[in-house]
């Protein structure tokens, strides 16, 4: 007799896991890698302009988000892309013992971002179905929380489990024990993911509504269409574009700047201490930051917040402009980041609202806000690829100061874009 399918269990056996499943990777592929390429050996310029293309899944999951919809379950997707994304994790260890590893590593983390973004297009949906409303909306905050764990797991504590392995070898400056640093935490993170895969093969529920959507056409070019038809778009577009777009520049840089050399410009700190400073005191900063940004907006509305965290999201630049001043050592770096962090996350916020306000507006919330976010990662994309050509040529210290002014152009845009009521929600 087949085994009876559970349709639904408490959220909490699967929701922290799923999310903490669905941040792992994201961090690993668009942040961790650019500290792994940094030690292995690898220039600014290469760096910034190859890691900012494994952004491009996420920028164009929109387009076959539908083929997700329309084939298999929602939990079938999860299984399948949990199961490949621990063979992209081990195939990024393994690489790094070849003298090709740059190209072996990069097809690894090119193949796992496209599997990353299929997954969250899965694991998003099956919130929606595998949750009722009153716990959609109660463990929005639980899904947001381990994702940001997730980001503490691969950022910090992985980063920094390289950084001390290395330092307790005989040689840090070895390549040999470079790759033998990072081959372990790598190994790590596709031995967790197996358990992950294991352990959602069981505890996932069979909800009643995962079926396979029916196939249309209409309705996917008139999501399209409408979107673009919006008034305004062309502010609303360059609003996306601009708002991030100093941004955009520091955060490939910003790591590098770290963990360089202080003979070019860099703080020259030991990878461990990368991992406890930007990998976890920065990525906690950056959800406290959005914790507050939130409870601001909802007390005082997008209207009268948008100004001022779009002014305060401008600060992380001038952090790093002082840091090339400054220059502190190893851990007293920690409150420069974590200011830089908290700024972030709360301008951010007022960003992410904004963009809600605009899918709130049209009949295809779910799928206008996805577009959003999908030209926001592309928003991020672009400049990468010219960031570590534009730092070699200045230096760290007057790409910083570069970077506070590419911040103007999204700033000016408030002046122009659409905001008729005071969205508090």
């Amino acid at each position: 007799m087949a085994k009876e399918k559970i349709a639904t269990r408490n959220p909490w056996s699967f929701i922290p896991t799923l999310y903490f499943a669905e941040g792992t990777p994201y961090i690993l592929i668009n942040a961790v890698s650019v500290l792994l390429y940094k030690k292995m050996g690898v220039d600014n310029a290469t760096i910034a302009a190859w890691t900012s293309l494994l952004y491009l899944p996420w920028v164009i999951k929109m387009f076959w988000g539908p083929v997700v919809d329309t084939n298999s379950t929602k939990r079938n997707w999860i299984i399948f892309t949990q199961l490949a994304m621990t063979f992209c994790l081990a195939a990024v260890a393994l690489s790094l013992h070849f003298s090709i590893f740059f190209y072996l590593s990069l097809a690894a983390f090119f193949i796992g971002a496209f599997v990353s973004a299929t997954h969250d297009i899965a694991a998003d949906g099956f919130y929606l179905l595998a949750l009722d409303k009153d716990n959609q909306a109660g463990f929005v905050g639980i899904r947001s929380t381990f994702y940001r764990l997730s980001m503490i797991f691969g950022q910090g504590f992985l980063v920094w489990l390289a950084g001390m392995i290395l330092s307790n070898t005989a040689d840090p400056t070895n390549q040999n024990n470079v790759v033998f640093s990072w081959t372990i935490s790598f190994s790590i993170a596709a031995g967790i993911y197996i358990l992950l895969f294991v352990y959602h093969r069981f505890m996932l529920p069979y909800p009643e509504i995962d079926k396979p959507a029916p196939k249309t056409k209409s309705a996917f070019t008139d999501v399209f269409v409408t979107y673009f038809k919006q008034e305004k778009i062309g502010i609303i577009l360059a609003f996306i574009f601009l708002y991030r777009f100093g941004e955009a520049f520091l955060i490939k840089i910003a790591p590098l700047f770290l963990v360089d050399k202080p003979e070019v410009g860099g703080l020259g700190l030991l990878l461990e201490q990368v991992g406890i400073v930007y990998g976890t005191i920065g990525v906690g900063s950056l959800l406290a930051g959005g914790i507050v940004g939130g409870l601001i907006i909802k007390k005082y509305g997008l209207k009268k917040c948008l100004w001022p965290m779009a002014l305060i999201i401008q600060l992380p630049m001038m952090v790093y402009v002082t840091l090339t001043f400054v220059r502190p050592d190893g851990y007293l770096a920690a409150p420069f980041v974590a200011f830089e962090q908290f700024s972030y996350g709360f301008g951010f916020t007022a960003y992410m609202v904004y963009l809600m306000y605009l899918a709130n507006k049209s009949q295809y919330k779910t799928a206008h806000y996805a577009i959003s976010t999908g030209l926001m990662a592309a928003g991020m994309m672009l400049p990468g690829f010219i960031a570590g050509v534009l730092q070699q040529a200045l230096g760290y210290q007057m790409f910083f100061i570069t970077t506070i002014l590419l911040g103007i152009p999204g700033i000016v845009t408030l002046f122009f874009i659409p905001l008729e009521e005071d969205e508090k929600k």
